[in-house]
């Protein structure tokens, strides 16, 4: 449980506040506990390093009270969280050795395109000791490893709910696709909405003074993208929440009246808390439902009184691509043709109907067309195009879905269950 403080840190940070635009001066003063956390302290000193960090890797330049408030905020709310993950991870008898974590500098390196040593000078040169990234990363894979073991041999992915996946790519396959950066601010309980607000508010207000996106979403924002700077690469506005796509319009008006400049969104309420997202990109449908069929026909020449009949109930049976022969000799005049692979696009829009629903094994039914009647076997439906997920892909995207999920309810049960103190 949180107890209230009884006077907020900002005030012991003041001082700094002149002197934070200079690297390494926020200044030493008298020292203390800032907070325990089930019994383990943070320091003043691990906070105003954090806000450091925070300040740095966000590239503030103008910061007034209410600001160094929030950094400060952000700084405390942080550390607990990294705090109640590592005493977990111990129970657990989990280490992370120092491999780990210089891989994972190595990695935020490569996402940006750096080296190591650029990321520690650039630390270096806002007075932030590298210990303070180092825990940070720390918490971070010890957090994974711990929820992966807890949770990781509990999930199951079906068949299913990737069909059902592949299905809504399918549905969107043609719709325009926008590249979305995302923040999302959780409101932990019925009590913190306000906290939530006023954190929403601070980041608002550095992302209109031009702070990067990416780098404000890797330090506030509670999605699991924040570790990729809130990337979720291009969707379509069916993958959003309800919320967030109704506000897509808006974005793209706002986006095309830049010339390719990022449109950013006002905070948005959505279920369990608000998220804001920048659009960086918008692009026409590149991905392309594709069907591998074979066709039953009786040429308009060949058709009688009951050849719609007879045509009907061999395709009632639902044969198989294989089976198509065998069902075509019950129909009188009956020609079976493979078609190969053949995207949606390029079929005609009463056929292409017709294919649309329908997966692997079933069949259009009778058609009435120009060449007689006609019937369509799905012997395989894939989505093709740039950046179309294998099934691998999907499975590894559900599973992740997942694991986010029960790792933001363990983390509130963590903080539910334990004693955090927070000192003036």
């Amino acid at each position: 449980m949180f107890m209230t403080p009884v006077k907020n840190l900002v005030l012991a940070f003041m001082a700094s506040l002149l002197v934070i635009a200079a690297p390494g001066a926020l200044a030493q003063s008298t020292e203390g506990v800032a907070a325990l956390v089930n019994d383990q302290p943070i320091t003043t000193v691990d906070v105003r390093n954090r806000m450091r960090l925070i300040i740095a890797s966000t590239g503030m330049t103008q910061i007034d009270p209410a600001t160094l408030a929030q950094i400060q905020s952000q700084a405390i709310r942080g550390l607990v969280d990294e705090n109640l993950q590592l005493q977990a991870a111990r129970e657990y008898d989990i280490e992370v050795t120092d491999e780990e974590i210089n891989q994972s500098i190595q990695d935020l390196a490569d996402r940006n395109n750096t080296t190591i040593d650029a990321i520690v000078g650039d630390l270096e040169r806002s007075g932030v000791d590298v210990s303070t990234l180092r825990h940070q990363l720390e918490a971070e894979i010890a957090w994974q490893v711990l929820v992966n073991g807890r949770y990781g041999s509990r999930i199951r992915i079906s068949d299913q709910q990737i069909e059902m996946a592949l299905e809504r790519l399918a549905a969107s396959a043609s719709q325009p696709q926008f590249r979305i950066f995302e923040m999302f601010f959780e409101i932990p309980n019925v009590n913190a909405e306000e906290e939530t607000v006023q954190r929403v508010i601070a980041v608002m207000d550095q992302l209109q003074r031009g702070a990067p996106f990416p780098d404000l979403a890797r330090q506030y924002s509670d999605a699991p993208s924040a570790a990729n700077g809130g990337d979720i690469g291009w969707i379509v506005a069916s993958q959003l929440p309800p919320e967030v796509a109704a506000i897509i319009p808006q974005l793209m008006q706002q986006y095309s009246q830049s010339r390719g400049g990022a449109a950013l969104s006002n905070p948005v309420r959505v279920p369990g808390g608000f998220t804001i997202i920048a659009l960086v990109a918008a692009r026409d449908g590149t991905t392309t439902l594709q069907f591998d069929l074979v066709q039953i026909t009786v040429p308009a020449s060949a058709v009688e009184s009951g050849t719609n009949a007879a045509l009907s109930t061999a395709l009632a049976a639902n044969p198989t691509c294989s089976e198509a022969e065998a069902a075509a000799s019950r129909v009188p005049g009956a020609v079976v043709t493979p078609l190969g692979a053949i995207g949606a696009d390029s079929l005609l829009p009463q056929v292409r109907d017709a294919l649309t629903p329908l997966r692997e094994g079933e069949n259009t039914g009778v058609l009435q067309t120009a060449a007689g009647l006609q019937g369509l076997i799905v012997c395989e439906r894939t989505i093709t195009g740039p950046g179309v997920p294998s099934r691998d892909d999907l499975e590894s995207q559900l599973r992740g879905q997942q694991l986010s999920l029960h790792s933001r309810r363990w983390l509130r049960d963590l903080r539910r269950d334990g004693t955090v103190e927070i000192r003036e």
